[in-house]
């Protein structure tokens, strides 16, 4: 099953509150979170690159920007459009290298998103990070709101991290190595359980109160 329009995640959110009590006290106090959907394919995971560490207004904005100067992104757009365009539009070197990586190995053939959803979630995943640029963040998030893969888990996102240590009660935020162990109460349903957490933490900075609710590990 892949969480592809609100039906599928409600369909996960009721599972997902089956399986844990957290996660059921949650939902019910924050409602269904966003789907949290962008296009599959390079125009996806370009979108990615961009709003990674970053804000989310500045994200939007810089997409602005960049989609103002070349549309729609492809892999000769971005291969030939060279670095000095790429970093008027707002972006990081780092994240200028990391789209011409992509867009080299998309036209290499070494990259290939069409049939990525026909693999294994670990599969598509090491697929992905074989890229240089691609690492395992940008990977997870591309499995969750690309391909809409209902087990994706992006463990060294900061803010699925301090959401996960506030409401599990630990004393300090946890680490991407150990968010894998933390997550596997929520397993075949954590790109459920970190949208719901990234509402929680969305919630927090927006000034909401929400009550740690700490259950049996």
């Amino acid at each position: 099953m892949r969480i592809d329009t609100e039906a599928d995640l409600a369909h996960g959110l009721a599972a997902l509150a089956g399986l844990c009590p957290l996660m059921a006290g949650t939902l019910a106090e924050l409602g269904a979170p966003p789907l949290r959907r962008r296009p599959p394919g390079f125009e996806g995971l370009v979108q990615i690159v961009v709003f990674q560490q970053i804000s989310v207004d500045a994200g939007r904005a810089i997409w602005a920007r960049f989609a103002n100067a070349f549309g729609t992104p492809t892999p000769d757009i971005i291969r030939d459009a060279g670095e000095d365009a790429l970093r008027a539009a707002g972006l990081s070197r780092p994240k200028v290298r990391a789209m011409q990586a992509m867009a080299e190995a998309m036209l290499a053939g070494s990259l290939d998103l069409d049939r990525l959803d026909e693999r294994p979630a670990d599969e598509a995943h090491a697929h992905l990070v074989a890229v240089k640029g691609i690492g395992p963040w940008t990977a997870d998030v591309y499995l969750l709101s690309c391909l809409g893969h209902p087990d994706a888990w992006p463990a060294g996102d900061i803010a699925l991290q301090a959401a996960a240590g506030e409401l599990l009660g630990l004393p300090t935020r946890p680490s991407a190595k150990e968010m894998g162990p933390l997550a596997e109460r929520w397993r075949p349903w954590r790109a459920v359980a970190a949208r719901l957490l990234w509402a929680h933490y969305g919630a927090r900075r927006s000034g909401r109160v929400l009550e740690p609710l700490v259950i049996a590990t």
